[in-house]
This record gives C-alpha cells, structure tokens and sequence, in this order.
C-alpha cells in the first residue's frame, strides 16, 4: 500500500512525519511521490500562522474527488489543525477518515487497522482522535535513515508549552510541556550518530525549560543534556531550537563556550522591542532583560549568530512601540529575522484585545522592519569575508554547474565552485569572499 504525506509548519511538524511514515512502513505501507497513486493520505497541518492552515484544508478539501474515485484511500488529517478542530473538521470534511493530535500519532499503525477492518465491514470508519492526556510521555523511538538529509536529523526532547503568550496558540493545540528522558534523548542521539548522522538538532516548542516537568531532584536541566548529547563520541555539530528568553541560564551560556561542535548560532525570539507589547503579549521578559540576555551570550561566544521572531502590528501597537522594535534591532544587530504581521489564532486571549490598527498600517511597518532587516543581514554577512570556514556540505547548489552549497556553523548557506563531487555532510574549508543578503560565496582551501 502506497503512503502519500503533506507536511505543513515547524520543525516539530517535520519530526512528526518523519515518526509516522517510519511507524506505518514498518507497518507495510511504501512512501510515494505521486498522491494519485496513494492508497493512504497523511496532510499534517499547522495552525500557528493562518495562511498554513489555510493551505491544509485547502489540500483536504481536494482530496474529497480521489476519495470519491477510490473508496477505500484512507484521509488522515494530523498536528495541531487537527488537534484543535477535531470533530468540526469532520463536520466540514466528512470525506476525512481519521482526526489525530500529536499525541496520538505513534498509534498510527492500529488505527490505520482498524480503518481498513471497518471498510471491509462497510462500516463508518471516521475517527477523531485528539488526547491531551496529562500523563502523556513520549515514547522510545530509534529512527531510520530512509528518507531525508542522512547526514543531519532533528531528535525531538520535549513538546507543548505552559507559557500561554497571549498570541499563541501552541498550549492548546500542543498541550503542555512534557519532556522525554535524557535516556531516551542521548539513546536515538547515539542511534543516529552510528548510522552516520553528524548533525543533530534537538527540538521543543520552549528547549530553556527542557526538564521543569521533571521530579526536582532528579531533573536533567537543558544545560546538562547539551552536555550529555555534546559528549557522543562521532557527533560533529550540535544545534537546538526554539528557546524563550525568560528561561535562558548563565549555565546555557556556558555550554557556547566550552562545547565545540555546539554550533553559534542562537535563535532568540524576540516579538516586540516594547515593555508594553511584551507585557500584553505575557512574554514574562522586559527589554532591558532581553538585552542583558545577548550581552551574556556575546561574552561568552563572541562570534555568536543571533537570529529571532518579530511580530509586527500586535492590537493596539502604537507608533512608539514599533520603533523600540526598530531601535532594538539596531542595538542587537541580528543576523537574520523571522517577521510577521499579528493575526488572530483562536483560542489564544489577544483574539479578544481590541485592535485599531488598519492592515495598511501594519503592512507598511512590516515593509519598514524587513527592509532594514535585510540591510542589516548583508551588513553581518560581508563582515564573515576573508575568514577560513568550515562547511558542512548540503548538496548541489541549485545553479549547478560545479557548484555547490554548504552549511556554516553560523547558520548560513555558502556556495563555492569545485570540480570534486560531495556527499551531503562531507567537511569542507572555504575562505569567503562574498556576502550576499541570504547567503555567502567563498573559495575552497581543501576538503
């Protein structure tokens, strides 16, 4: 049986997939390209940002004509859409056969099953499957290599989140926060570094508060699983996303200088450079705070690429709170930033915040933030030129001909010409000669 999945959002989502198509080939089914030959439909949606949720169910509603010509396709609709709409999406879509969170996913192959015995029953097979069980725990999981980059993986260590910015939607559609054990996270860390992976990067929704569910006295601090998955013997580069400044620790900023395949680059969601709008947002961190956060981590690293999250037009952001967002930005110097302009997400609490700002208005302080943004990240990109980096190959650069792109520690995609042919996660030294707004060029010094 062929397995069709369409994958929308975070990282968190590309784990996912990659857990339920490993979970249900073991269970038979064969992973294709091509959706018309797909005897099973997985669309795992996101509901962070209105226009991927959008784009889900535009995919399930087109999947209503094949489901039509093929009775027994199976549609699963997962991730946090899913989880949040749960028995209204089948109101909506009732050709879907299977409503699944993100909690319910390693249960995939059974209820795949028990799909399949209740079509040949000629029984409604629909199912809305949406646990937040307080007892949840992630469970073991060594994964495979079959598909994706072989050289770099993500290793989920915890998801949900108890923060409950008021903009977001992440503890009602992820739950709360639920860590898995250092043993089981440094076990598929070991597992992937003996089949040939040399970058791992550890996810979670909130990494900073990576064991506060955990018992006090026996508690595994995010700090000291860095350390644990950083001393793999094999590991070349370490990476982790997302982290909340409010639980940022002098002993994480430690780990940037005494870990060496840590890699530098910290992504370090800002929203607002507003005291105000921070505090409408319950973001629990002034500026001044987030400021002396970059301070620490600048001491401790240097060389450190600081990269972050931007809303713009948050309800009731005035003038003046849009320019401290644009006068941090100067003070911080980001390397690159991720910006958005405010929309409601229900059920999150600003849905209710009255809103006076037009789309125009909002619109043209998104326009004035990327703008400067971009100049500032072709600022921090030429100051790179005339150093010897080390590059992680990820593959044929996309204009070809001899060249090819490769990854630095720093985040940045750099391209460079040669005549040798790489295996993505091959090690390569290039000098940079170029910085370009996205991107650098540079000269291979040897392999």
């Amino acid at each position: 049986m062929n397995l069709y999945i369409e994958t929308f959002g975070c990282q968190m989502n590309d784990r996912d997939s990659e857990i339920m198509v490993q979970l249900l080939e073991q269970a038979g089914y064969l992973l294709c390209q091509d959706i018309a030959n797909a005897d099973a439909i997985i669309v795992n949606t996101c509901s962070i940002r209105g226009k991927a949720e959008q784009k889900a169910y535009s995919l399930l509603g087109s999947l209503r004509r094949i489901k039509e010509n093929h009775p027994t396709l199976i549609i699963a609709a997962t991730g946090c859409v899913a989880q949040q709409e749960g028995k209204k999406m089948l109101s909506r879509m009732g050709h879907i056969d299977l409503v699944i969170g993100p909690q319910g996913i390693y249960d995939l192959p059974r209820l795949f099953a028990d799909i399949r015995q209740s079509q040949s029953a000629t029984s409604s097979a629909s199912q809305v499957i949406t646990p937040q069980d307080s007892q949840f725990h992630i469970p073991p999981f060594l994964p495979d290599l079959k598909h994706g980059n072989g050289h770099k993986r993500f290793v989920t260590i915890m998801q949900g989140c108890n923060n409950f910015c008021t903009y977001c939607i992440v503890p009602f559609a992820r739950g709360r926060e639920v860590s898995r054990s250092k043993e089981d996270i440094v076990a598929e860390a070991s597992h992937l570094i003996d089949l040939g992976v040399k970058e791992i990067t550890l996810l979670g929704q909130n990494v900073n508060s990576y064991g506060n569910d955990q018992d006090p006295e026996q508690r595994t601090t995010f700090a000291e699983l860095l350390r644990a998955v950083a001393a793999l013997p094999g590991l070349v580069r370490l990476r982790f996303t997302t982290s909340n400044p409010k639980d940022l620790s002098p002993a994480l900023m430690d780990c940037f200088k005494d870990l060496p395949n840590l890699c530098h680059h910290f992504h370090l969601p800002l929203q607002s450079g507003s005291d105000t709008i921070l505090s409408r947002m319950n973001r629990k961190y002034d500026r001044a705070g987030y400021l002396n956060l970059v301070k620490g981590l600048r001491q401790a690293c240097p060389d450190l690429a600081i990269t972050t999250d931007i809303i713009v037009g948050f309800p009731d952001e005035s003038d003046d709170n849009f320019q401290d967002t644009m006068d941090l930005m100067e003070e911080v110097r980001y390397n690159a930033a991720f910006s958005f302009i405010y929309s409601n997400r229900p059920p999150a609490r600003s849905c209710d915040f009255p809103d006076t700002i037009s789309l125009e208005v909002k619109k043209q302080r998104l326009a004035i933030f990327q703008q400067r943004q971009k100049e500032i990240s072709l600022e921090r990109n030429q100051e790179y030129i005339g150093q010897i980096m080390e590059l992680m190959v990820e593959g044929e650069s996309k204009s070809g001909h001899g060249q090819w792109s490769g990854r630095a520690q720093y985040n940045q995609i750099v391209n460079f010409n040669s005549t040798t042919t790489y295996t993505p996660g091959d090690l390569v030294q290039v000098k940079i000669t170029e910085g370009l707004q996205n991107s650098l060029r540079g000269e291979l010094v040897e392999s």
